[in-house]
């Protein structure tokens, strides 16, 4: 076993000691699955390089020594614009983007280069082999010269330098610089760029670092999930919805739209970056272009053979015969594909989470959080159990008001707050007949 083997061996080792260890362990597995060039493209803005440079370069290092290797891709626009005006390079913006001539392209290769060496070096430090690929990834043509100057529009994306660095066992940092017919540098807009970078690299992640950290709701704070299937339209249309961040989501969209439907767009800090990809919870706002959510208020209106299958399929173990017909539906949402789903019932004088369930292979698109937002949204006081060995507490405990062990079983709930009524509840819970044949986890 070499080093890096032994060191990535460790690392897996601990993380699956923490609480959220199990979780973290399927999303490596399902992200190993895939060819490392299309794991993940990860987009850095230069502010980002600017004042979270170790930051980034700490969670890119972790992702490449668990066997995972991001296609980075970096810019520099406030470093751009102050070599500019140090330089008395005067440089206007048509359409939201930089008209670039002989003098700002030159600026912008050193400026770029500059920031490109910085984050290599900086990934380095942490252990871990980066190469920096300044210019010939991307071909360009002109966007349109007499109106941007040295601007240009990506036209083909050379695949085999990517793989190439990557079988080296480097992490690929690519700068956003074309180069058009006949070798000439253009300045490639970095949304351009990154797209132009998933519509042939058809990564499961893309990913955007931003001080922010996520897409901000009317109040001000992180929105942790958006459906655009489900939720596109109305955030388009809505008046708190601003320029900068309605041009954030048709771009996002437009990506999404090119990719596979398990394709998911991250946003989130660098310092983020681990819990955003490898826990339910997450750390920022997960963005997939998803199916419609449906809720429904009966349990003849939901389809009982996919249900049935979309449980056993989560859960990996066989329903008792008379679970169906023992539910007293509160309420249901379902994926339009039956691919995620959450029954709540109707239990004495309390509502109970009977099961929140999504199968294995839409673990990591997202749909968890969408269909666990639309039924918390609806109830804002529910109560459910797990065993206590379950993987998926760590989500639980994150997401709960509160939680007690009881026996076998670890009772959660939410909203509540009567403590009385709370442990009368949750040992009512407790005492409940499992749903799987043979007793086993749920």
């Amino acid at each position: 076993m070499t080093q890096t083997e032994f060191t990535r061996q460790t690392i897996v080792q601990l993380l699956s000691n923490m609480s959220d260890g199990k979780e973290i362990r399927a999303y490596l597995q399902r992200f190993s699955e895939v060819d490392q060039s299309r794991f993940a493209v990860i987009k850095i803005g230069g502010a980002i390089l600017a004042e979270q440079l170790e930051e980034t370069a700490s969670a890119l290092a972790f992702l490449h020594t668990v066997g995972l290797t991001p296609i980075v891709l970096h810019g520099g626009g406030p470093q751009l614009d102050i070599a500019l005006k140090e330089r008395g390079i005067k440089t206007p913006k048509v359409e939201g983007l930089r008209v670039t001539d002989e003098a700002t392209l030159d600026v912008a290769r050193d400026v770029f280069i500059g920031e490109n060496i910085k984050l290599v070096e900086a990934v380095r430090k942490q252990g871990v082999e980066a190469e920096g690929v300044i210019a010939g990834v991307i071909e360009a043509n002109y966007l349109d010269k007499e109106k941007f100057g040295l601007v240009g529009e990506p036209a083909t994306i050379r695949q085999g330098l990517i793989q190439s660095v990557v079988r080296s066992g480097a992490m690929p940092i690519l700068t956003c610089l074309g180069i058009a017919p006949g070798g000439q540098l253009l300045n490639i807009n970095g949304d351009s760029a990154t797209r132009a970078l998933v519509e042939v690299l058809q990564p499961m992640k893309i990913v955007f670092l931003t001080g922010v950290g996520g897409l901000l709701d009317k109040h001000g704070d992180i929105m942790h999930s958006i459906n655009l299937a489900s939720e596109y339209d109305k955030l388009m249309n809505a008046s708190w919805v601003e320029g900068g961040m309605r041009l954030k989501l048709s771009e996002i969209k437009r990506l999404l739209d090119a990719s596979p439907l398990s394709t998911s767009v991250s946003i989130t800090t660098p310092e983020g970056l681990i819990r955003e990809l490898f826990t339910h919870g997450g750390s920022g706002t997960l963005v997939r272009m998803g199916e419609a959510i449906n809720r429904y208020d009966t349990i003849a209106a939901i389809d009982r053979d996919r249900t049935i299958a979309l449980v056993e399929n989560a859960f990996g173990r066989a329903l008792k015969k008379d679970w169906w017909d023992g539910l007293d539906v509160h309420e249901v949402i379902m994926s339009d594909s039956y691919r995620a789903g959450a029954l709540l019932t109707k239990v004495d004088d309390f509502v109970y989470l009977d099961k929140f369930a999504v199968i294995e292979d839409a673990r990591g698109e997202g749909l968890s959080r969408t269909v666990w937002r639309a039924f918390t949204k609806n109830n804002p006081n529910f109560f459910w159990r797990s065993r206590t060995s379950n993987g998926f507490n760590g989500f639980y405990h994150n997401s709960a008001d509160g939680s007690v062990k009881a026996g076998p079983w670890t009772v959660f709930w939410k909203g509540e707050k009567d403590w009385a009524r709370i442990s009368r509840i949750a040992d009512r819970v407790a005492a409940m007949p499992a749903s799987f044949i043979g007793d086993d986890a749920e």
